[in-house]
């Protein structure tokens, strides 16, 4: 047996949170979810915050995004809506060269996304030629984004919640199967899908109990940038989601006893 294979096959003595431990430590899952939060204030708020400017319907764009997944109300909701709406002015005075540069940053935290999807399920990094595919699902998560903020504003109650969960599963099973060119399986993709939306609705519950008092908190005593330092941990907290429930997904499969799709070879 290789030393791949021996990698890839689960170690059938270690328990489940064991070995989820084990392949988090491998993928340095911490780190990756430092990135991912670092790349979404810098690179893809900026991008959020000028499309909401365009929304001819103004529904609040990422602001009403953050406090919604954040599950924020009251004075919190409007301290974090303070720094986050753009101001009205901000689609007339944005450059097409600004767009051209947050576009690319953009692209960057699709390919930081990609890349962690391929070291989940032990792929080779693909070829630069397929930059297109990252534009493309950095397209459909703002379109997603857009889409969970309408379902805020146009439902509500347990109806309005189940419809965001099951748009939130699509988007997590199709993202990596797009993003990795369908190098994994529908059926294998599914369970990370669900294990990162069980993941995002516990982060929303925790949000709710520890960063809505500590939003108002460090207003007071740090301003904007007290804001900004708790969403930041919000985010870090969302990308250990994010490659956590796609580890999870992963091993559910070994455990299953699936194979992975680049071991079957390509998918028609």
């Amino acid at each position: 047996m290789s030393e791949r294979e021996s990698a890839d096959r689960p170690t059938t003595h270690l328990g489940w949170a064991a070995e989820l431990y084990r392949r988090g430590k491998r993928l340095e899952l911490m780190h990756r979810a430092m990135g991912f939060a670092t790349l979404s204030l810098v690179t893809l708020a900026p991008l959020l915050i000028v499309v909401a400017a365009l929304d001819p319907l103004h529904h609040g764009g990422f602001a009403l995004w953050l406090v919604d997944g954040m599950d924020l109300s009251g004075r919190s909701a409007d301290v974090l809506s303070e720094v986050f709406s753009p101001a009205r002015k901000v689609a007339g005075s944005t450059s097409v060269w600004s767009l051209v540069l947050l576009a690319v940053f953009g692209v960057s935290f699709a390919s930081s996304v990609q890349n962690g999807y391929e070291r989940v399920w032990r792929l080779p990094a693909g070829p630069w030629h397929r930059i297109w595919r990252q534009a493309v699902w950095l397209i459909a998560l703002m379109v997603y984004l857009y889409v969970q903020v309408l379902t805020r504003t146009v439902f509500d109650g347990t109806y309005r919640m189940l419809l965001s969960v099951g748009i939130g599963v699509l988007f997590f099973w199709w993202g990596p199967h797009f993003l990795l060119g369908h190098q994994v399986r529908w059926r294998l993709l599914l369970p990370g899908a669900v294990a990162t939306m069980v993941g995002l609705v516990g982060l929303r519950a925790f949000s709710f109990l520890v960063f809505t008092p500590l939003i108002v908190t460090n207003a007071v005593s740090y301003g904007a940038i007290g804001t900004i330092l708790v969403v930041e941990s919000w985010l870090v907290g969302a990308g250990f989601v994010v490659y956590g429930g796609a580890l999870f997904g992963h091993l559910f499969c070994d455990r299953m006893g699936h194979l992975l799709q680049h071991e079957e070879g390509p998918e028609e």
